[in-house]
């Protein structure tokens, strides 16, 4: 029996309706599934040397436990450079260095499983690594290999990749990232990709889409622990929030929290400003011989819920003037965050209006102080004192 006209335009709108919910619900449920990333990464602290090796490691992952850190959302243990031997196997496979690793890669993966924490591992996107061996030369890295490299990692139960921009040939960025990614999904295993290309070839405008759909892309080039390094990552990284969406997101580099180049207040500036850009929070510092209050500011649930919310968004700068920066987040719940950071070297006075934060005026709102973890009814508008090279962190929220 044919259907009436009547009966094809019902259907045809309830069609549109089934398909209008799934697209709107689909992004929302990404977000929840995928904020990003937190672990442990070991290059800031050990570099090469020689204490970089499977006990270290082994004893990152238990101290991810006593210290309260997995409970905090760290879930990574990642393994940077010189982890692998300095050339492949007779068949072209890669092999862990056995001095370093003599139990081998999938054991210390097994290992960090057991902890419930996720294993990651390193290589580069050209024919060897970054860090230099012999004669000039690095590890073997991926370019060429990427099928048979994607393999092994799977096999060995590998979670996370960072993927570095070292002896690249000058193949386009963009190739090389695009086969290790295709690679990688090849195998069946879902590991996160982190690319490492450090901003040379503008990778916020490709990393995050197909065909390479990375989790994140350095924005930077490597960190190190000083307070001026770490101010020109957060205004590199800091002005590219339009080019991070739910699931993907821009990488300013690793937490220097703790490794002792940066006073305490600089530090806190250093894990707010990540935080609330949503980048990665990877610590950098040996768990090993972390001093309480550096544990302490890794540790802040409050902050850490800020880079963790479900909604996604990285913090976009509405103010950057005579040394003062504001940052306004929104989260899922409908709040806001609010990031205010003194890059001066003198004490500074700011006021910052609610209208400036996105906030309706006359309002009454809960302002609440993110490191004092103290609360008080006001307008939205704030008004702080703020030392030389320090951040206040604000989740305000409508009453």
């Amino acid at each position: 029996m044919m259907a009436s006209p009547a009966s094809l335009r019902r259907a045809a709108a309830s069609l549109a309706f089934v398909v209008a919910v799934a697209a709107s619900a689909s992004p929302a449920s990404a977000a929840q599934a995928t904020p990003p990333q937190m672990g442990f990464n070991n290059w800031n602290s050990t570099h090469c040397r020689d204490e970089f090796n499977e006990t270290m490691i082994r004893g990152i992952a238990d101290k991810f436990i006593s210290m309260g850190l997995r409970d905090a959302g760290y879930r990574y243990v990642n393994i940077d450079d010189c982890w692998a031997n300095w050339q492949r196997d007779k068949n072209g496979n890669l092999e862990p260095n056995p001095k370093r690793f003599p139990s081998g890669i999938k054991a210390l993966a097994d290992y960090i499983h057991a902890h419930g924490l996720k294993f990651g591992l390193y290589s580069s996107a050209g024919t060897s690594t970054c860090e230099p061996l012999q004669e000039n030369r690095g590890f073997p890295g991926g370019l060429g290999h990427e099928k048979q490299d994607a393999a092994t990692f799977a096999s060995w139960g590998v979670d996370y990749l960072k993927y570095d921009n070292c002896n690249n040939q000058k193949v386009d960025a963009r190739k090389r990232y695009t086969a290790m990614a295709e690679a990688l999904r090849a195998t069946g295993r879902p590991i996160f990709y982190s690319v490492c290309e450090w901003g040379e070839n503008k990778p916020w405008l490709w990393a995050g889409k197909p065909p390479v759909d990375a989790g994140s892309w350095r924005t930077t080039g490597d960190i190190s622990d000083s307070y001026a390094s770490m101010l020109k990552n957060f205004k590199q990284n800091v002005v590219l929030d339009r080019y991070a969406t739910p699931g993907h997101y821009n990488d300013p580099d690793m937490l220097e929290v703790g490794n002792g180049g940066m006073t305490d207040v600089e530090y806190k500036s250093h894990f707010s400003l990540w935080s609330i850009m949503a980048a990665p929070l990877l610590i950098g510092t040996d768990l090993r011989t972390i001093k309480p209050d550096a544990l302490q500011i890794l540790l802040n649930k409050e902050v850490i819920a800020v880079d963790q919310d479900p909604l996604g968004v990285q913090g976009k700068q509405v103010r950057d003037a005579d040394g003062i920066h504001v940052i306004v987040k929104p989260l899922k719940d409908g709040s806001r965050a609010v990031a205010v950071f003194n890059e001066a070297d003198t004490p500074r006075e700011v006021s910052v209006s609610a209208t400036e934060i996105g906030l309706k005026t006359g309002g009454s709102y809960n302002v609440r102080d993110l490191w004092t973890h103290t609360q008080e009814k006001g307008d939205g508008a704030l008004k702080l004192s703020l030392q030389p090279h320090a951040t206040a962190m604000y989740r305000i929220s409508t009453l």
